[in-house]
């Protein structure tokens, strides 16, 4: 139970607000609003996974809302020139894990400070992106849009997609051999090592699993409209770090799960919603956030405290 706190304190706070919500504004759980909420966040829990294996692996990637935009770009104007969908998909995944990758060799390979790198790459795409794309939108063909299928489906299409993403990964970070190496590469590098573990490896390999997962969260966005918009991903990076550190993954490294960051993140989903349906004006969503973040990271430091000699 004391291992797993944080994860249930933010489960018990989010079944708290969903039974306030019941009681105050029960057409909050009207199914097709509902369904596109988390459909919106679906790419966003993806991405939050990924953020997850970097910080447990006591790194930090503040570059994931570029590559976001990036791989949203690039995704939609190959679907412009007739590509087919899965070579589409294929390709921003591709070019994610690639930009992953870059990150990865500058962290792990000339062991420069993640946050420097991924800064000094967040404003380099930023940028490249601003003066590639004008600012205009991409055109989608209309076979593109929910995969080709109706709404109601895509929307199911979606959320699948990224819960079995969450599944997959929390049950791997749990029990593969791999999973166990991010924990100890995040815990002490340094032990990691002497027990025979390569930390500069496995801290290379999640940045590029990061980048992939954004490219798929990408993908996963563009077929949601019509067009691609260039500033896409802009905030996604304090969007994902938020819902991890909510959920109880430790920002020094070496603790937390995805389920955690789950939670985290449909709690932080809700306070928009929650807010239009209470008829509270929505300057105070942010104001909210900030609170819930901050109540997160002051619990983690009096827990570290406790804990500590």
């Amino acid at each position: 139970m004391k291992r797993h706190f944080r994860e249930l304190s933010v489960t018990a706070t989010l079944l708290l607000v969903l039974l306030g919500m019941a009681v105050f504004a029960p057409a909050f759980f009207q199914p097709q609003p509902l369904l596109s909420l988390v459909t919106r966040e679906a790419p966003t829990l993806i991405v939050a996974c990924g953020m997850a294996l970097v910080i447990i692996c006591r790194q930090i990637d503040i570059s994931v809302g570029s590559q976001f935009s990036v791989c949203g770009i690039g995704a939609g104007l190959l679907a412009a020139r007739g590509w087919p969908l899965p070579l589409v998909i294929g390709a921003a995944v591709g070019l994610g894990a690639v930009l992953g990758a870059i990150n990865g060799w500058l962290v792990a390979g000339l062991r420069l400070p993640s946050i420097v790198v991924t800064l000094a790459t967040m404003v380099t795409l930023r940028q490249g992106l601003n003066l590639g794309q004008q600012g205009a939108f991409v055109n989608l063909p209309d076979k593109v849009q929910w995969f080709g299928l109706n709404q109601s489906a895509g929307q199911w299409v979606l959320v699948l997609c990224s819960l079995a993403v969450l599944a997959t990964l929390g049950l791997a970070l749990r029990h593969w051999p791999a999973g166990r190496q991010v924990y100890a590469v995040g815990s002490n590098a340094e032990a990691a090592r002497l027990a025979g573990i390569r930390p500069q490896w496995v801290t290379f390999l999640v940045f590029v699993l990061l980048g992939a997962l954004t490219g798929l969260a990408a993908i996963m966005n563009v077929v949601q409209s019509p067009q691609v918009q260039p500033l896409a991903g802009a905030g996604l990076e304090l969007k994902v770090i938020a819902a991890v550190v909510v959920g109880g993954v430790a920002i020094a490294g070496g603790r937390g799960n995805l389920w955690g960051a789950f939670a985290g993140l449909l709690l932080l989903a809700c306070v928009s919603p929650a807010l239009t349906h209470l008829h509270i004006e929505a300057y105070w969503e942010k104001a909210i956030q900030g609170a819930i973040i901050l109540l997160a990271v002051v619990a983690d430091g009096v827990r570290q405290r406790r804990s500590g000699p």
